[in-house]
């Protein structure tokens, strides 16, 4: 019996074609969109230039400073400030007057950079700028202790070498925040549609009562609604990633250089699949008791908007967390931990008490929701209004 009545709610849903709008169609095209945002931000900088702004007096030995910045473009301007204010370039240098002589000199020299910082192209700028100059300033200094007959290790005691762990594996750590995010948001929008027709939907259309007055019990009812929600999410989940997944591999290249799983790319697959799954079927749980609730359909995806929305919380706070910083509490916690885990999975981490942590607070909050729902779904107050 509870098979037969899954089966029917399954062909019911996929009937709608709203349902098949929503469920399919938009999460495929929301995650397209997020897949080249975030191939933009990958290879943002990559072959871009940024205009200078300097003023009349800039003379060739002050361009000589920048000649090896080819991203820097250097436009003559009566007022550079001015220029930089109507847009017209991304920053602007305004040096004191006959500012290479002084130096040359051994006076003290000064320059204002003009720039905004909340701009991504004039921070970028700037940063090159002050690159430059830093650079200048290096080679003088050095030029100065010569003539003195002066080493010039003298003034630097030390050297310093940073390593950049993440610097390597740039498109890798978009794709852990990425991919997360998108299967979080798939599996919500894919299942909300059909958890609120299924319960909200029938109090709506005054089916609810005959559908309790069949032979069936509210239990079996219960569980074959709530395994339609699961099997629809995670449907929806699944052809998400598989579309995403071809679009990082054939039209992508920053994010593809990303992907690199080594000889566990298996092992990882199947993980992430039967993780998906699980948070399907908690999410579908969520959104179950959210539409006994809700007296129609309106309403239950009203409640469940704040669900929906909680999922990018997570990516947020997990965006500037190291994988070796994850701690027990990530993986404790329900949605957190998809991120956690998926994030050491897409790096080519596997740790399986992470794993079981992981899978074991999905389950327990999963099953303590669905004991909610099912005492809800046993009084009529909740069903029949």
């Amino acid at each position: 019996m509870l098979l037969n009545i899954y089966l029917k709610e399954m062909k019911d849903c996929f009937r709608d074609r709203r349902t098949l709008l929503l469920t399919v169609l938009l999460p495929i095209v929301m995650m397209s969109g997020l897949v080249f945002f975030y191939e933009s931000i990958g290879s943002s900088g990559e072959g871009e230039t940024y205009k200078l702004a300097v003023d009349s007096s800039f003379s060739n030995d002050e361009a000589a400073i920048f000649k090896e910045y080819a991203a820097i473009d250097i436009i003559i301007s009566a007022d550079p400030e001015q220029t930089f204010a109507d847009g017209d370039a991304q920053g602007a240098l305004v040096l004191n007057p006959n500012f290479h002589e002084t130096v040359k000199m051994g006076k003290e020299a000064s320059f204002t950079m003009i720039g905004d910082s909340t701009s991504e192209n004039s921070s970028n700028l700037m940063s090159l700028v002050a690159t430059a100059l830093t650079e200048y300033e290096k080679r003088i200094v050095a030029e100065r202790l010569q003539a003195q007959g002066t080493d010039a290790s003298l003034i630097q005691p030390f050297s310093v070498e940073q390593k950049e762990m993440s610097e390597d594996n740039f498109g890798g750590h978009l794709i852990a925040f990425l991919i997360p995010m998108m299967l979080a948001l798939a599996i919500g929008v894919g299942a909300g549609p059909a958890a609120a027709d299924l319960f909200s939907g029938e109090k709506e259309k005054k089916t609810m009562e005959a559908l309790l007055m069949s032979p069936v019990s509210r239990s079996t009812l219960l569980t074959a609604k709530w395994l339609t929600i699961s099997t629809i999410g995670a449907l929806t989940g699944m052809i998400t990633l598989i579309v995403v997944a071809l679009e990082i591999t054939f039209l992508t290249e920053n994010l593809k250089k990303g992907i690199s799983f080594g000889n566990e790319v298996y092992l990882i697959i199947l993980i992430a699949i039967f993780l998906s799954i699980i948070y399907a079927m908690f999410i579908a749980s969520l959104l179950m008791m959210t539409s006994i609730i809700g007296k129609t359909t309106k309403e239950a995806q009203s409640y469940s908007t704040p669900i929906l929305m909680v999922v990018i919380f997570p990516s947020m706070m997990l965006a500037t967390t190291s994988v070796n910083e994850l701690a027990f509490w990530h993986f404790a916690t329900p949605i957190m931990n998809l991120f956690s885990l998926f994030k050491e999975l897409l790096l080519g981490v596997i740790h399986y008490e992470h794993i079981f942590i992981t899978i074991g607070s999905n389950l327990l909050s999963l099953c303590v929701i669905f004991i909610i729902a099912r005492i809800l779904f046993m009084k009529d107050k909740w069903v029949m209004n």
